[in-house]
């Protein structure tokens, strides 16, 4: 079999398709949209229907779009004790929101990527809709993963940015210069700044929490209108953040 060919890396292959089908919450993809696999179509859909009858994936028989099932919530319960702090993130995010009045967010770095794991919802009733819970984005884009990545290693850093494109995908405002300014932005305020990268008009912020080994490994972040970002709020909200993720390594460390 030569060798990379599909049937080689399938195991690889078929968890790195699964990882990217969303969990049937507020929000469904077509895994068209979704799946940035890399892979001949016929190819994901014989992956995705080989995962289906390990109970790995399921399907809306209605829609026809691709759901996790229910071997994954078996496998990702059994690990949970492990790997899940949700529950002790939970309080510090529900804080945020309640004492700014923003969404905030708690994510996890999954290798290269960030993940949000928990929302919540503040006072302000006009709300950006750009994270929710399961959404992934690469290091160096939204607030998290622009926090995360500032706090990497200088050759971590320079080894991430010469294997992705952010721009390619994400536009200019990604370009390498212009992500290694924000990386020193962060380092200098201890928090991350996103002027509406992603969504015109939907800014972040976002503080690094840190695992037993000083790794930033999880993410505290706020996400809003504009308006409610002004430089002038910025200092409050990145302190709040930085208190925030401070008392939140000291808990997921206990």
């Amino acid at each position: 079999m030569r060798h990379g060919s599909t049937g080689e890396r399938g195991g690889p292959g078929r968890c790195s398709v699964a990882g990217r089908v969303r969990s049937g919450g507020r929000r469904r993809h077509h895994v068209a949209g979704e799946l940035a696999t890399g892979l001949a179509r016929p190819t994901t859909h014989r992956l995705l229907t080989s995962l289906q009858v390990e109970g790995f994936l399921d399907r809306d028989r209605g829609t026809g779009l691709w759901l996790l099932g229910p071997e994954l919530y078996l496998l990702g319960a059994g690990s949970a004790s492990r790997y899940d702090v949700t529950d002790v993130a939970l309080p510090f995010v529900q804080r945020l929101a309640h004492i700014t009045g923003e969404s905030a967010f708690f994510s996890a770095r999954r290798g290269d990527e960030t993940v949000c794991l928990l929302r919540e919802d503040g006072s302000f009733p006009i709300r950006s809709h750009v994270l929710y819970e399961g959404i992934r984005f690469p290091l160096g884009v939204a607030s998290a993963g622009q926090a995360v990545l500032a706090h990497l290693s200088d050759a971590e850093i320079d080894a991430y940015l010469a294997g992705h494109d952010l721009a390619d995908t994400y536009g200019p405002a990604h370009e390498e210069k212009e992500v290694r300014e924000r990386i020193q932005q962060t380092r200098r305020c201890g928090y991350s700044v996103n002027p509406g990268l992603l969504v015109a008009g939907s800014w972040g912020m976002g503080a690094v929490v840190f695992d037993r080994a000083e790794n930033p490994a999880w993410a505290l972040s706020l996400t809003g209108v504009d308006h409610r970002f002004a430089p002038d709020r910025q200092p409050e909200l990145g302190a709040l953040l930085l208190d925030a993720a401070r008392q939140l390594t000291i808990a997921v460390r206990k």
